[in-house]
């Protein structure tokens, strides 16, 4: 059996939260995450010097570092968590309470039992109450420190002495004891970059980089690049083709590199593993010698079937074990693929589990995955997030890490080397053209396509004609121009249409929103202009309002009644139910969001449930009807927020009802799924499906979805394999 190398690279990365024209942060996160994720992820290496791991670094988030380890950053949040409790005003007070209960609180929060008493005062706060007057004084100095003692990283809190009297003091904090807080903090901050370079220098870990302000360069380069990936993916009004901005943020990227680290970069984590042709001619071009993204870019590129069998080995393994190299026009670059599974394994699954057992689980699969090549060497890249999983995980991931590095180190068929270190190892396969995609889905249909995503392009469009209109305008100041040049960099990045659109949402959707137009009308402001009103409009739908996106390609979900990982139920149609403007003084609606596409061979749907307005009946009904060229009815009978009966039978076009005998499948735990096979529907190719959601309790209809009808969808006939 020959040796498997184990190609593991995080990725750290926050959006850049600056506001440049007020000098301001806007929201908290990257010192939080600076805090909790970013030192302990190079230091814990230190213990493990056989394990080599590559680390993605991403520029602005690395100049978001330097300016808090410098003391050039001014977030309110921060502010708040220090100030002197008698200098709170009472909006200030009330702002504080915001903030503090932001994190996870299983793992975070209610690992100190003190923030866990305060948080339960101000549960009625959440309501939108005002209840800063509740807290005294010595309540809410308690609240600062534990709200900030709570972020801070795994070996700083078991190796400083300071924190571990913080710790076991409990309660009863005093001014000095934020004053430590607060120097603490800064130290930690200022040493994660040195920890990198140090892990560099040694050789226990490679570093890498991303463009500047992480924008998904093929659509940089031009944006109608979505549609190979995608082929009829509605697109913004305006065509954004400026491959010059791309450049610009690669040789930016480089530059930062060097005066940090003190060397040139070699590895490139395009921002969201997002490739072109044309943006590794560019890579290339800067010098870069590697790049990485996902396997399902691979499978499209060679036409080929990646699947895990049964041993864990896969079909295909012998092309996704191996990084390939593609001639550009600039030049070769080598180009690695996550393997998709196993990275979400660690992202998505391991956390709930005991340590040792997952990783013990982590390293079998690795083995597994690396006997797909026979006697060739293997190597298996896992590419992930080095920062938003672990808050799920106790301890912050520490112990999981911990034993599988301890595991790693000691097997003698696995080794842990750096993306670099891989080139020099691996038999190199050759790729002669890459089909753009990212790491989702291997296209980029959550950044581009969406109503909301393609105004924000339309936006960013109009303020980027409208600076090369004015960027040479005599008297314009230099200073003002440079602020200018970089709020259009920033704007570029790929986190603002992360939010936008069906996919993803967040508590502060509205600080984003607000975030990005600001950047934008920064832009206008700083070149003597008035922003256009359009800025004023918020992009992201209020919650009120009803929203459909329909499917953007096939899913094949587990019908568990479990998500089981993010990227089930991915590609999905999604409609978010209209939520009545008096809501707040009734009872919330029963289905928060439902999800519906196909797969090969059958039709399935998601209903993601309320659980407070479920528990709030005795008993619940929730009725589902799918038409084809039969009707499918499923009931599901839900009885103190549990299953308690199921029902479903045929109904044809004359009426006549028949019980299946197959084909329909039903299931609640978290979630409600269904699917429902395309032969029980007797539905043929370039057939419309049509579906709609009752909720009842007794005899009472509760809620009905959509409200004005039905939902029609026509799977795609090349996707579902006719």
């Amino acid at each position: 059996m020959s040796t498997t190398y184990l190609m593991l690279l995080w990725h750290q990365h926050q959006p850049f939260y600056k506001d440049l024209v007020q000098d301001c942060y806007v929201m908290p996160w990257t010192r939080l995450h600076a805090l909790k994720d970013y030192y302990g992820m190079a230091a814990e290496l230190r213990a493990f010097p056989q394990v080599h791991v590559t680390i993605n670094l991403v520029p602005s988030l690395m100049v978001q570092l330097q300016d808090y380890a410098g003391g050039k950053a001014y977030e309110e949040s921060f502010d708040l968590a220090f100030k002197r409790v008698a200098d709170l005003t009472e909006t200030g007070r009330e702002r504080l309470l915001h903030y503090a209960f932001q994190l996870n609180h299983e793992n975070l929060l209610y690992r100190y039992p003190r923030f866990r008493e305060l948080y339960e005062k101000a549960k009625p706060w959440e309501q939108g109450s005002r209840l800063a007057g509740a807290f005294s004084d010595a309540e809410l100095r308690d609240l600062q420190v534990l709200s900030q003692l709570a972020w801070f990283d795994e070996l700083w809190l078991e190796s400083d002495p300071d924190l571990r009297r913080l710790v076991v003091k409990a309660r009863g904090f005093s001014r000095d004891d934020k004053l430590l807080l607060h120097s603490k903090e800064t130290a930690l901050i200022k040493a994660i970059l040195e920890e990198h370079r140090a892990g560099q220098d040694e050789g226990r870990l490679e570093i890498s980089t991303s463009p500047f302000y992480h924008p998904i360069l093929p659509l940089l380069c031009d944006s109608g690049i979505a549609l190979e990936s995608h082929a009829g993916v509605p697109m913004p009004h305006k065509r954004f083709r400026h491959p010059e901005d791309a450049v610009g943020q690669l040789q930016t990227a480089r530059e930062l590199y060097r005066e940090v680290f003190g060397r040139e970069p070699r590895g490139l984590w395009p921002s969201e593993g997002s490739v072109s042709e044309e943006a590794l001619r560019l890579a290339a071009a800067e010098g870069f010698q590697w790049a990485a993204t996902d396997e399902g870019v691979l499978s499209r590129s060679l036409g080929i079937t990646l699947r895990r069998r049964g041993d864990g080995t896969m079909e295909g393994g012998n092309e996704l074990y191996r990084p390939h190299t593609i001639e550009t026009r600039s030049g070769p670059i080598s180009l690695f693929f996550r393997d998709h599974e196993i990275s979400d394994l660690i992202g998505f699954a391991y956390a709930p589990l005991d340590p040792v057992q997952a990783a013990k689980s982590l390293l079998e699969r690795i083995r597994q995955a690396g006997r797909s090549t026979g006697s060739h060497p293997a190597v298996v890249s896992i590419i992930l997030d080095g920062e938003n999983c672990w808050e799920y995980y106790r301890h912050n991931g520490r112990p999981f890490l911990r034993a599988f590095y301890g595991m790693l180190a000691a097997d003698p068929e696995i080794r842990a080397v750096t993306a670099s270190e891989a080139l020099g190892l691996a038999e190199l396969g050759r790729i002669s053209h890459v089909v753009p995609g990212s790491w989702i889905n291997a296209n980029f249909d959550v950044w581009i396509g969406a109503e909301e995503d393609n105004r924000a392009w339309d936006l960013l469009s109009n303020a980027r004609d409208f600076f090369a209109a004015n960027a040479s305008r005599p008297g314009i100041d230099p200073g003002k121009l440079e602020l200018a040049q970089q709020e259009l960099l920033i704007a570029e990045g790929s986190d603002w249409n992360w939010w936008y659109g069906p996919e993803h949402s967040t508590e502060n959707d509205e600080e984003f929103d607000r975030l990005y137009r600001k950047h934008l009308s920064n832009i206008y402001g700083l070149l003597g202009a008035s922003p256009p009103d359009e800025l004023a409009v918020p992009l992201k739908r209020p919650r009120g309002e009803p929203m459909s996106v329909p499917p953007a390609g096939e899913i094949e979900p587990v019908i568990d009644g479990v998500v089981s990982n993010y990227f089930e139920w991915l590609g999905a149609g999604v409609y978010r139910p209209a939520v009545r403007s008096d809501a707040m003084h009734a009872a919330p609606p029963a289905l928060d969001m439902v999800y519906y596409g196909w797969g090969e061979r059958a039709f399935y749907l998601r209903l993601d449930l309320n659980r407070e307005s479920v528990l709030s009946h005795p008993e619940i009904e929730i009725r589902v009807v799918v038409e084809g060229t039969q009707t499918v009815h499923a009931t599901a009978r839900i009885s103190a927020g549990k299953l308690a009966s199921t029902e479903r039978w045929l109904e044809d076009a004359l009426g006549a009802r028949q019980d299946p005998d197959d084909g329909i499948s039903l299931a609640l735990d978290r979630v409600l799924e269904l699917s429902a096979d395309f032969g029980v529907l007797g539905f043929t190719s370039g057939e419309h499906l049509s579906f709609q959601i009752s909720v009842w309790s007794g005899a009472i209809p509760l809620q009905v979805v959509p409200q004005d009808g039905w939902l029609s969808v026509t799977p795609v006939e090349e996707e579902i394999g006719w």
